[in-house]
């Protein structure tokens, strides 16, 4: 479970981006209305939510099964600069056992229209097992290098590009940017990879269930990932994913799903 929720959720990144004016509980936005005419309604009004503070707990789900939770959180550092973490507990089940976790944080300035990666680092925590991985991104070089327990090859210094995401600023990105009906294209720099990543947002909203609450949300998919899936559900007036699922060859993998948010 630990390895998979190393792939940015779309977070996944893990867990994952990210946000609107944070509330001390979810709120549940009307469903969507049929037209009147019988045919296809209209695209829904949708209002990408401001990046604010907020703290959200998630549900994880591993092939179906209860695993543990997840926190991600979002803070206002000062100026335009940002942090967002994410950690994963394993409490039930092979993960509690082994006691599993993931820590992800990243530190980025915030340009209005892009999400500007400074600072990454990525900690797995098991029994018999730790790993911590560490990364820059050098925008006066325009390079970014990662150090730590990973291999020769990723530690080699990457050329930058304006509009490199890390797994967790691709989670808040997406929050920001996704428009029903539109297309959205990231270069994901992390952890000494590259990858180009390619969503879809739906036509229209869907009801979705998250813990206790249903939720009118958009859902947001990416379509260039093969067998392995990342799906995300976003809801208007939440500051944060109420769902994000990963599915690797048509099965659920992990799955996070919105127990409760509040302002940080």
């Amino acid at each position: 479970m630990i390895t998979a929720l190393l792939r940015p959720i779309a977070l996944a990144s893990l867990l994952a981006t990210l946000p609107a004016s944070a509330q001390d509980a979810p709120t549940v936005a009307a469903p969507a209305v049929p037209a009147a005419d019988g045919g296809m309604p209209p695209p829904p009004q949708w209002d990408p939510p401001p990046l604010e503070p907020f703290v959200a707990t998630y549900q994880a789900f591993y092939k179906g099964r209860e695993a543990g939770d997840a926190t991600l959180r979002v803070t206002h550092e000062q100026g335009s600069r940002w942090q967002v973490d994410m950690a994963v507990r394993g409490r039930r089940g092979f993960a509690g056992i082994l006691g599993l976790n993931l820590e992800q944080s990243t530190v980025f300035d915030n340009q209005e229209t892009v999400y500007v990666p400074l600072s990454q680092s990525t900690v797995k925590k098991a029994l018999f097992l730790g790993k911590k991985v560490t990364g820059t991104y050098n925008w006066q070089e325009h390079v970014a290098q990662w150090q730590g327990d990973l291999k020769k090859d990723r530690r080699r210094p990457i050329a930058l590009q304006r509009g490199d995401q890390s797994a967790l600023l691709l989670n808040l990105s997406l929050m920001r940017d996704a428009r029903p009906g539109q297309p959205l294209r990231y270069r994901f720099v992390d952890v000494g990879r590259v990858r180009q990543y390619e969503y879809q947002a739906a036509d229209a909203t869907e009801i979705v269930q998250a813990g206790d609450l249903s939720y009118d949300a958009l859902r947001v998919y990416r379509t260039n990932g093969g067998n392995d899936e990342t799906i995300l559900w976003i809801a208007n007036g939440v500051p944060t994913p109420v769902r994000i699922l990963q599915r690797e060859d048509g099965e659920d993998a992990i799955d996070l799903r919105l127990i409760e948010y509040q302002g940080a």
